[in-house]
């Protein structure tokens, strides 16, 4: 087969692009220039789309003897990731990034330029698993439980899937750098990528207020509808959240307060106890199903609602534009803008069977 290695610059994507070579395929490795201007970007040798990661997938491929490309998507990463991004805190939801990257960047504008240029498919470090016990291939998590991606993989489709290579599933991370090691590439030890690529310094708040400018609201006890405080705009703020609230008043009982809604239009941040953040309904929409199993009535599934969040038992039922979920046992921090995954109970609930973003929490 045709593969075409996508080359982060990080040891998982090297390691990966190895075994596809090892496993006889033709390979060609392509590291993604995911910003005009790469200074923006992170720095630090974190493994992901600086220009030190360019030359470190580079290095990666020289070593495998496989050609090299860098390909340049960084106006449509801006349009696909960035702004979303942006769009979507400014209307009070909470999106996932990586998921919007994975879905918009390398399966799709990827994997579309990848098939017309001949390519029979597209190889990345991502721990996940594919199997085709059903005839199609239907994605399970990986073998590494705390090194998991199947979670941001879940929006890709049953076509995605078909030209999606995962070669790293069954492997550990620790067997992955040893592997790494013993192959002389450079970025065997080399750290993991973590936080938001386009936040140079993780100041979300910030780099948020430099894209939508203040916009002021009132702090809201949700007790007592007392106004606790000004802020200078939702976007600075998530469901959950208790750090960083700026209010000065302690609650009456004593206890931390936590961020419970976010209304945009009138600029109002709810906050209230702990015991206000359970969860126990999941509204979502924009269903995607990739292993072709739609719920076929009120399924019982295991329910995730962040990368390396808690799950929770749930039984969960087609609505007229997506799905509604109903936990067993109430989850915190849900917001609207994640995306909910739903994973089949049998198996230990390793199979994805769809995914969807959440509209709304009761």
């Amino acid at each position: 087969m045709r593969v075409l290695a996508a080359m982060s610059g990080g040891v998982d994507s090297a390691v990966a692009a190895a075994r596809a070579v090892e496993a006889g395929h033709d390979v060609t490795g392509v590291h993604l220039a995911l910003s005009a201007k790469p200074g923006t970007l992170r720095k630090g040798a974190r493994g992901c789309c600086t220009v030190e990661d360019s030359r470190d997938a580079r290095r990666a491929a020289d070593m495998l003897g496989i050609p090299f490309y860098v390909w340049d998507f960084a106006e449509r990463f801006n349009e696909e990731v960035i702004e979303t991004f942006v769009g979507e805190y400014a209307a009070g939801r909470t999106p996932n990034p990586c998921m919007t990257c994975n879905e918009k960047i390398k399966f799709e504008a990827l994997l579309e330029k990848a098939v017309a240029l001949g390519f029979d498919a597209v190889s990345t470090g991502h721990y996940a698993r594919l199997s085709h016990e059903s005839g199609v291939p239907e994605l399970r998590r990986s073998r590494d439980e705390s090194k998991d991606q199947s979670y941001v993989l879940a929006s890709l489709t049953p076509q995605q899937l078909r030209h999606a290579m995962f070669p790293l599933g069954d492997s550990l991370k620790s067997e992955v750098r040893e592997e790494a090691e013993r192959r002389d590439l450079a970025v065997a030890r080399k750290p993991d990528s973590h936080d938001i690529c386009f936040i140079p310094d993780g100041d979300t708040r910030s780099f948020l207020e430099s894209r939508l400018g203040q916009r002021p609201g009132d702090m809201v006890d949700a007790d007592s509808g007392e106004v606790l405080a000004q802020h200078s705009g939702v976007h600075g703020f998530t469901v959950g959240q208790r750090k960083g609230l700026g209010i000065d008043k302690p609650a009456a009982d004593g206890r931390p307060r936590y961020v419970l809604s976010l209304e945009p239009v009138s600029g109002t941040v709810t906050v209230g106890s702990a015991d206000r953040l359970g969860v126990t309904e999941i509204e979502a929409t924009r269903p995607v199903w990739p292993s072709e199993r739609a719920l076929d009535g009120p399924t019982e599934c295991v329910a995730q609602i962040r990368a390396h969040g808690e799950t929770g038992r749930a039984v969960a039922e087609m609505t007229e534009d997506g799905f509604r979920v109903r936990l067993h046992e109430p989850m915190r921090g849900v917001a609207p803008g994640q995306s909910v995954v739903l994973y089949r109970p049998e198996d230990e609930g390793d199979l994805v069977l769809g995914s969807a973003k959440i509209s709304a929490t009761r």
